[in-house]
């Protein structure tokens, strides 16, 4: 079966993605505060090689010249996220001037070359002046997270019209509060299940502040999903997946949609008891415009008895003998469809974007060109599965590639590369990469799924 891109009709969405601290550099320029990454990279053995993103691939600077590689490229829709302390260098307070001026330019600059910016409030950079003082585990990052919210609707809502709350709470609560793999390092249940109950609620109010100020706006926000599947054919390893589900995939909009976090299926979230204030079941519920759903992979679960909490562990790619990318995810382009068709199953959620697919290969860069084909048959392989599932009744109006720009990867430094252009981190120039090349005859409808 070939197709192209007229298939999906023509108000669906496409697009490419990106996030502030991955690609702005300038960290502290022009006023800007430090954001727990900043201070995280600062530390010993945290990213790989020492790597850092205070350069990146200084989009800061260079922003013009990529919008209209964006434009080149035939991208209609932009994602990007707002940096909070270049916005509010202390988390709160006084705003900075020069940060919302460079906002400003950078929504102008898309709009006049004919992109639509989608724009998340928050991917993972907190201001590090929140985090001294409990950061995501103190009760306080609500009101602070709801000032700033506000704050950037009304600078920006003007010209954006949609907009994402947060991106994958369940990555930057569990990665940075309780395995301490990520910003700002820190470990225990305890600040999991305080930052998580707080994100949940803080997820739901950015949406009602919002709505409150711009009712025509289009509301979503971001939730990492991974297709998960019993590593064998035993009851242990169901009940093994059932619980990692339960924690990866659920426990954020399950709560957004108004069904409660799924204790039943993961009885240590009965913990989050110790951190509901009189109200809060009320206050986790918001009727959001869209979900953005971030697929990858797919991850084979086995029981594992000495494994804390779940008694689950994920068994890796690589382990499996099975094609996967540079970081250790298997390439299964069947997990998108899969993830689609279950969001799907929940009868209150509106529409699906599909706001992150992507894969980090190793590129080959030979005489002034990146043939991907790798990166490139990924990215084929998922729009079609994307196809069948919306042929098959999924609620899903649009796809953004992960990424635009090779960047900094968090704590995998540059090592992994996700773009659709290639990024020489000494020289700054940018190459478009095979796959690039043909995500942009792609979208404009000569280039083919085969």
């Amino acid at each position: 079966m070939q197709f192209n891109r007229a298939v999906f009709g023509n108000d669906f969405s496409w697009g490419v993605a990106t996030a502030a601290y991955q690609i702005e550099g300038a960290h502290n320029a022009d006023g800007k505060g430090p954001s727990i990454w900043d201070r995280f990279s600062e530390k010993k053995k945290k990213i790989f090689n020492g790597h850092h993103g205070q350069i990146a691939c200084d989009f800061y600077n260079r922003y013009p010249e990529d919008i209209s590689l964006l434009k080149q490229l035939h991208i209609p829709n932009y994602r990007f996220s707002i940096s909070w302390s270049r916005v509010f260098p202390k988390g709160t307070g006084s705003f900075n001037q020069p940060g919302i001026d460079y906002y400003n330019r950078l929504i102008d600059g898309c709009l006049a070359q004919g992109i639509q910016p989608w724009v998340t409030l928050y991917h993972w950079d907190l201001p590090d002046a929140l985090e001294q003082k409990g950061g995501w585990t103190n009760r306080e990052i609500i009101n602070g997270f709801s000032d700033y919210v506000a704050f950037c609707v009304k600078q920006f809502g003007d010209r954006v019209s949609h907009w994402m709350i947060l991106n994958e709470p369940m990555v930057f609560t569990g990665a940075g509060y309780f395995l301490g793999l990520h910003a700002p390092g820190k470990k225990g249940l305890s600040n999991f299940l305080a930052a998580a109950h707080h994100a949940a609620i803080c997820q739901a109010e950015g949406g009602r502040i919002i709505r409150s100020l711009f009712s025509h706006a289009k509301i979503g926000t971001t939730f990492s999903y991974a297709h998960i599947e019993p590593f064998r054919n035993i009851e242990k390893d169901f009940i093994a997946s059932k619980k990692t589900d339960a924690l990866l995939n659920r426990m954020f909009i399950e709560p957004l949609l108004g069904l409660g976090y799924p204790v039943s299926d993961l009885k240590i979230l009965q913990r989050l008891e110790k951190y509901f204030k009189d109200g809060d079941e009320a206050k986790l519920k918001f009727d959001m415009d869209f979900m953005g759903l971030q697929n990858y992979t797919r991850e084979l679960v086995r029981h594992a008895p000495f494994m804390p909490f779940i008694k689950a562990k994920i068994i890796k790619a690589s382990k499996r003998n099975v094609v996967h990318t540079q970081m250790d995810w298997e390439v299964h382009p069947p997990a998108l469809f899969h993830a689609l068709m279950r969001w799907n199953e929940y009868k209150n959620l509106k529409e699906i974007i599909v706001t992150e697919n992507g894969a980090a290969f190793e590129d080959n860069y030979e005489n002034g060109e990146v043939n991907d084909q790798h990166r490139l048959n990924y990215i084929k392989d998922h729009i079609r599965e994307l196809m069948f599932a919306k042929k098959a009744g999924a609620r899903v109006n649009g796809y953004f590639v992960w990424t635009f720009l090779d960047n900094f990867e968090w704590a995998e430094g540059y090592y992994p590369r996700f773009g659709i252009v290639h990024v020489n981190f000494e020289t700054q120039e940018r190459v478009v990469k095979s796959s690039g090349k043909w995500y942009a005859s792609f979208l404009s409808e000569k280039g083919l799924v085969e």
